[in-house]
């Protein structure tokens, strides 16, 4: 749950969504697939009690109740948005290898060949496969030696604007692991010469292209972009000495990286033909507001839906899933002291509904207003599967009875004490 106007920011996307979206795809035949269908139906049904929901009751006075629908957890629901980049958050926490510093890479593409993986959806996995060599290479290069790395890389394909503009966010060990004559070592980045890695992103994204794209026009455009960017392409990455503070680092990641196109908070206006939005522009580093047409605005939406089944997030080098519990003491048995720069534990903790509203709105959403007693869960009711959690039923079956139980009859029991409560349309 959010603010009002998060709700309310919710309600009018899905307004737009309602009266659009049909005539959107009659417009452009592409977007009736099943992806951006299963997508724009989840988060239209998101927050419907007919898509499941759960209900609370007051276990004081009985009289306070409470039914909260169930959200779609949907990257592409903006009002879940920001539940599914805290989820990726805690995940990016849990897997960071403690005393080992980290650095962020960016790597772009030139805007005369966004359209090519617009239309070639399968280019995106390229663009992280050589976008990994490509690190792994420039590491070879400016420590001297082959050392194996960690990589976790992210695609992301809008641009601040929302429109299309894909490039791969890689969070990479600031180093790696080294084979020696006494076994494995850790040689740490002290500092990356980015320069270099201008001229090699752009020479192992050419490649990639000419080969996945073998026709005489890829060739020609290759050509003509090497004489247009004689310096390379642009690929940044943390200049100078290694940060000795990331403790912000997976939230920080969290919120750029896998966030939604357009947050909630900056849909400004919509007058049912146009839509009106803010974003920060990256060139002039100042707030920008945009007016486009509700079909412009659609699509800006769901370009970013990517095919079933490929993983926006991947795992590479010491950060491999199939080795990364194998790595792990190994790295920080190796990892010297003074090479250490982040031994702090992340903060990122997880929060759920509740702590979310009061957050939010400062009021505890399970305090009964009738008495301000705690409210209990009462029942959960899912569309496919029906009544999965029934309080109700615990309590005719005898769940609660002490004796039953073998519980101290003396000590009160929430279940118990609602035997003795009159809870109206509760019991048959």
């Amino acid at each position: 749950m959010g603010s009002y106007k998060q709700w309310f920011d919710r309600d009018r996307l899905k307004e737009i969504f309602r009266a659009h979206w049909e005539g959107f795809k009659d417009r452009f035949p592409r977007y009736g697939e099943e992806r951006y269908e299963e997508a724009v139906e989840k988060m239209l049904g998101c927050g419907d009690p007919e898509n499941g929901f759960a209900t609370y009751i007051c276990s004081y006075c009985g009289q306070g109740e409470k039914k909260i629908p169930f959200s779609c957890k949907s990257c592409f629901c903006l009002s879940c948005g920001k539940v599914y980049t805290d989820k990726w958050a805690r995940r990016i926490e849990a897997i960071l290898f403690a005393g080992v510093a980290y650095r962020h890479a960016v790597l772009t593409i030139p805007d005369e060949l966004r359209d090519y993986f617009y239309r070639n959806t399968e280019l995106l996995s390229e663009l992280m496969r050589v976008g990994i060599e490509c690190l792994e290479d420039t590491l070879r290069v400016v420590l001297g030696r082959k050392v194996k790395g960690g990589y976790i890389a992210v695609i992301q394909t809008n641009g601040r604007s929302g429109s299309y503009n894909p490039h791969v966010h890689i969070i990479m060990t600031s180093g790696g692991v080294a084979q020696g004559r006494q076994g494995d070592y850790w040689v740490s980045l002290k500092y990356f010469p980015y320069e270099i890695l201008h001229k090699k992103w752009q020479y192992y994204l050419f490649e990639m292209l000419k080969e996945k794209v073998p026709t005489r026009q890829m060739k020609g455009l290759i050509d003509k972009l090497y004489g247009k960017y004689p310096k390379g392409l642009v690929a940044n990455i943390q200049k100078g000495e290694v940060p000795k503070r990331i403790k912000s680092l997976a939230k920080y990641l969290a919120k750029y990286v896998v966030s939604p196109p357009i947050s909630v908070r900056r849909i400004l206006h919509y007058d049912g033909q146009r839509v009106r939005y803010w974003y920060n522009d990256h060139k002039s580093g100042k707030r920008k507001e945009e007016e486009i047409a509700v079909y412009t605005f659609i699509g800006r939406m769901v370009q970013h839906i990517l095919p079933k089944g490929m993983q926006r997030i991947r795992y590479y080098g010491l950060h491999a899933t199939a080795v990364y519990e194998k790595v792990r003491k190994k790295i920080e048995a190796i990892v010297p002291a003074d090479a250490a720069q982040c031994r702090e534990t992340f903060s990122i903790r997880r929060k759920g509904y509740r702590q979310m509203v009061v957050e939010t709105s400062g009021k505890d959403p399970f305090i009964c207003s009738h008495c301000g007693g705690e409210m209990m869960l009462w029942k959960i009711w899912h569309p496919r599967y029906g009544v999965i959690y029934d309080e109700e039923e615990r309590l005719k079956s005898g769940y609660y009875d002490p004796v039953e139980r073998g519980r101290d009859p003396n000590v009160r029991d929430t279940g118990h004490a609602l035997l003795q409560l009159s809870l109206p349309g509760v019991w048959a």
